[in-house]
């Protein structure tokens, strides 16, 4: 079957691309320039850090994933516009081990590289070990154990050159390089300091490239928030110097051209060439609701590159848009629907836990979903708690669930945030009665802002999400309303974005479906 599911990769490449030059900085011959619409962000939604490795006509692209379990998405792609999740990197508790329940910690910025018929994702597990990497060679999995890593700093990346792996990241707020030993992680000379950036704070985020003579050292700076930028510098030697680029920064939308737009904070890029010889570059940004917030994440942008005067310029110096024309060698297909109606035949990759999940809490049984609560909620205090959750895509969307608790039971849809940032929309059920609750935590504040006795002992649950609220329905009607900006990053922190789905606390919640919908 590996074999089949192998020739069948080829044949698709070959069908798709028929490229000749394999990734040199020529454009290949074989492709026609088309100027297509280009929507971004081309992965919506929580997915911040992005990193992307074309390898023949497919395009692999991952992104961090902090206190969630599993981690590391892996998504594919052959046109650039349509990303499919093909599965997780991190997908075993021994590969991520997750000590607390905060977006604070856990796993950062990784990146993806391919080198010699095998692929390499190395990230740093913050709180929980520090720099390591994994390998595989179907990027779907399944991943090896890590391989852990001397020199620290966050945002690890990789490059293979000439028979050695080159590995660069940022402690003490310096880029770092050294040479370590791709198979065992060893380290293979001494760290040595490249560049601290522009003046900037944090740092971070370093890719280094070798093109023309060249190595390019792209970074960010500025933090994750709206000064957000990138910069770049490049020296003729890897351990440098590094000269800095004199149109630095390269791109920000922290800018008289870029201060109106709805997206901001763009920044974290990593550079990767297409088979039609162009080059490209992913970066996070997030859109704002309701304001100056954002709390569907920072989300996975796509812009073009290019070359003037030996440096690279992003987007033409033009700031990013959600809907852009481009030039490409192809035509991508339209843009697929992420509607999804889950009858809980299975778990699909995009599902995720708070930490590593308690197994014996979840279980699907005749299409239904049952968890089994832990006595645990969603709070920094909570260990494991038992919910299922998974990215909220679209600011205007619809999520519904058919949820029934037993005795001495709660259960239901949150929305989730971060620990001190999330709602609860959920089923109470006693001895006597049973009650319909919709309760928030924002910061230190908890309220149950709303409790309505129903018969029975379940009820229809759903949640309109509009760009600044969500509309809570029970069987239809609405009993509640919440900003989004409550649940925002600016009010509540963290460095993800709202999830959705399935929960229990107490005893034991079963759900017929989840539907999601975006509007």
């Amino acid at each position: 079957m590996r074999y089949l599911k192998c020739l069948a990769a080829a044949l698709a490449i070959i069908a798709a691309f028929s490229c000749k030059n394999g990734g040199n900085t020529s454009q290949s011959n074989d492709f026609q320039t088309v100027a297509v619409t280009l929507h971004n962000p081309i992965i919506p939604g929580f997915h911040p850090d992005p990193s992307c490795v074309a390898v023949g006509g497919d395009f692999y692209l991952v992104n961090s994933t902090f206190h969630y379990f599993p981690g590391v998405p892996v998504y594919h792609s052959t046109d650039l516009q349509n990303w499919e999740q093909i599965g997780n990197v991190l997908d075993r508790p021994s590969q991520l081990p997750l000590a607390e329940p905060s977006s604070w910690l856990g796993i950062y910025a990784p990146t993806i590289r391919y080198h010699d018929g095998t692929f390499y994702m190395i990230t740093t597990n913050v709180g929980n070990g520090g720099n390591f990497m994994v390998t595989a060679t179907d990027p779907a999995g399944p991943w090896s154990e890590p391989i852990w890593l001397e020199q620290q700093g966050i945002d690890p990346s990789l490059l293979f050159e000439d028979g050695k792996c080159y590995m660069v990241s940022n402690p003490d707020a310096t880029i770092t390089l050294c040479e370590i030993d791709p198979v065992t992680g060893a380290t293979l000379s001494p760290s040595k300091p490249l560049w601290k950036g522009t003046g900037g704070r944090f740092p971070e985020g370093p890719h280094i490239y070798h093109k023309d003579g060249w190595y390019y050292l792209l970074i960010s700076e500025g933090g994750i928030e709206m000064a957000h930028c990138l910069t770049v510098a490049r020296s003729r030697d890897i351990y440098g110097p590094y000269e800095s680029s004199p149109r630095n920064p390269i791109f920000t939308h922290c800018s008289l051209k870029g201060q109106e737009s709805n997206i901001q904070a763009t920044g974290h890029g990593d550079i990767f060439q297409s088979p039609d010889g162009r080059w490209w570059i992913t970066m996070l940004a997030f859109r704002r609701y309701g304001g100056d917030y954002h709390h569907i994440g920072r989300e996975t942008f796509l812009c073009p590159v290019t070359w003037e005067d030996g440096w690279p310029v992003i987007n033409g110096g033009e700031p990013l848009a959600e809907t852009m024309t481009v030039e490409m060698g192809w035509t991508p297909a339209a843009p697929v629907s992420r509607d999804r109606q889950y009858g809980w035949d299975s778990i699909g990759p995009e599902w995720m836990h708070i930490q590593s999940p308690v197994e014996e809490n979840y279980s699907v049984s005749g299409g239904k979903l049952v968890l089994r609560g832990s006595g645990k909620g969603l709070g920094f205090d909570s260990q494991h708690p038992t919910a299922l959750l998974r990215r909220q895509q679209s600011a205007e969307a619809f999520f519904e669930s058919k949820v029934r608790v037993a005795a001495n039971s709660e259960g239901g849809i949150a929305i989730y945030q971060i620990f001190n940032g999330y709602a609860e929309f959920f089923l109470r059920r006693g001895l006597l009665r049973t009650q319909a609750v919709v309760r928030y935590q924002v910061k230190g504040l908890q309220h149950e802002d709303t409790v309505v006795d129903i018969f029975g002992s379940d009820a229809t649950l759903g949640i309109i999400a509009h760009g600044d609220h969500y509309e809570f329905l029970l069987n239809g009607r609405e009993i509640a309303r919440l900003d989004t900006a409550l649940l925002s990053s600016e009010v509540v922190g963290g460095f993800t974005g709202v999830t959705v789905g399935p929960y229990c606390i107490e005893g034991t919640a079963s759900f017929d479906y989840f539907t999601y919908q975006e509007r």
